[in-house]
């Protein structure tokens, strides 16, 4: 029993293989962030998908854009913020009744007043960020948070709109 007891007076110092494992941790990280570094901008990366697309006021995106449907769900709630302002989870469906597969497309979602003035809005690409392709007769769940409103903001609507749009011929 007195040895359980006894005071073991050992080698103290750095332990080698806790230093040697935050060396290695350290180039492991430093080798992510040096590759990250070669990524272009998430803004170039849209704009190289968005190349090739059809915009607002072409025949060939008017007669893409008659095909999408896009509507918002009951699921669209408004909460409070800790700095007291709201942030809103807004939620929809894109459905594609065409027959033609969508490969790109681009949907602006504004919140409005009662009388169409715009309060907040945002530019999201959903085909192919959140889905590969947008398919004949196929739908898009979509959910996108906008912050940043006053509690006096009249939030009466919610727009959709399609910005972009490019199909496979």
């Amino acid at each position: 029993m007195d040895l359980f007891l006894e005071n073991k007076e050992g080698k103290k110092g750095i332990n080698r293989v806790f230093v040697a494992g935050l060396a290695v941790a350290a180039l492991v990280i430093a080798g992510a962030i040096y590759l990250l570094s070669f990524r272009p901008p998430i803004e170039v990366q849209t704009a190289k998908i968005l190349e090739g697309s059809f915009s607002e006021g072409s025949p060939e995106f008017a007669e893409l854009n008659k095909d999408i449907i896009i509507s918002t769900d009951d699921k669209t709630v408004q909460s409070p913020m800790a700095t007291g302002k709201i942030s809103m989870f807004i939620s929809g469906k894109i459905r594609n009744k065409g027959t033609r597969t969508i490969n790109v497309l681009e949907v602006n979602v504004a919140v409005v007043t009662q009388f169409n003035d715009v309060i907040r809005e945002r530019r999201i690409l959903v085909v192919p960020v959140q889905q590969a392709v947008l398919g004949p007769n196929q739908i898009i769940p979509i959910t996108l948070t906008l912050d940043g409103f006053d509690k006096s903001d009249d939030r009466a609507n919610i727009r959709w709109k399609v910005t972009a749009i490019k199909a496979e011929k």
